[in-house]
């Protein structure tokens, strides 16, 4: 990427959809998405540990056949659930570590930028609920919960490039995720058309999908502001 790209790992493009406008957006793998600015790359995967690996081989990748230079770190972005209470909705969460429950490894973050709240982030292979977050913060005195972190940190960790975790709260602790597993397509992306008329027939779910999408927006909007700043501290160090 031209010398000192940040690249930005998210899971969805909703994620990020607001950082990236006006962007240019480039082909890569299928079911990868990528749009590419002066300063930045961003790449989103899809949700899952596997997905985000990938997308971090098609940003390196994109790099290479595009002449964009080299990447100067590896930023894992997106949504996450709140572990301890007293956290809201659109709070931002700096990696300080991130740990994978799946296999015990703990990675620790070079970046060290002002963008909110430090602890600990957990990878895990599924939307947490209230159980399983209670679970995280009294195993690992998590902060917040999500399923990509750990596999870019090991990414980067294999590359030797500097990585980061930057993740915004789009539910809280005591928020209970409607299940989605079964409508998550082998690109780690919702299939929202069947989504939404599993939830349109019952009338249960619509409160807290309604609760799920106005978090999600929120904490997409704060994420945005994050990035920038993580943009703008990487121009100003090359000063």
């Amino acid at each position: 990427m031209a010398a000192g790209r940040v690249v930005f790992i998210a899971a969805l493009e909703r994620e990020v959809s607001g950082f990236v406008r006006g962007w240019t957006r480039v082909s890569a793998e299928r079911g990868v998405s990528c749009w590419v600015s002066e300063r930045a790359v961003v790449v989103c995967g899809g949700m899952g540990a596997g997905r985000a690996a990938m997308a971090v081989d098609a940003a390196l990748r994109l790099g290479e056949t595009r002449r964009l230079g080299e990447a100067c770190k590896l930023i894992s972005v997106g949504w996450a659930g709140a572990c301890r209470a007293g956290m809201r909705v659109g709070e931002i969460v700096e990696a300080d570590v991130v740990i994978d429950a799946r296999t015990g490894e703990r990675f620790f973050p070079q970046m060290r930028g002002e963008f909110g709240l430090r602890g600990p982030v957990v990878t895990v292979a599924a939307a947490a609920g209230r159980r399983e977050k209670a679970r995280l913060a009294a195993s690992y005195n998590a902060a917040a919960v999500e399923m990509e972190a750990a596999a870019v940190a090991r990414a980067a960790r294999v590359r030797e490039l500097p990585f980061g975790s930057i993740k915004a709260i789009s539910d809280e602790v005591e928020f209970e995720m409607p299940e989605m597993g079964e409508f998550v397509g082998a690109d780690g992306r919702v299939r929202e058309a069947a989504f939404g008329l599993h939830v349109a027939l019952r009338p249960r779910l619509w409160r807290p999908v309604m609760g799920m999408a106005r978090g999600s927006r929120l904490a997409a909007e704060r994420l945005w502001a994050a990035m920038s700043a993580c943009v703008e501290d990487e121009r100003v160090s090359e000063r």
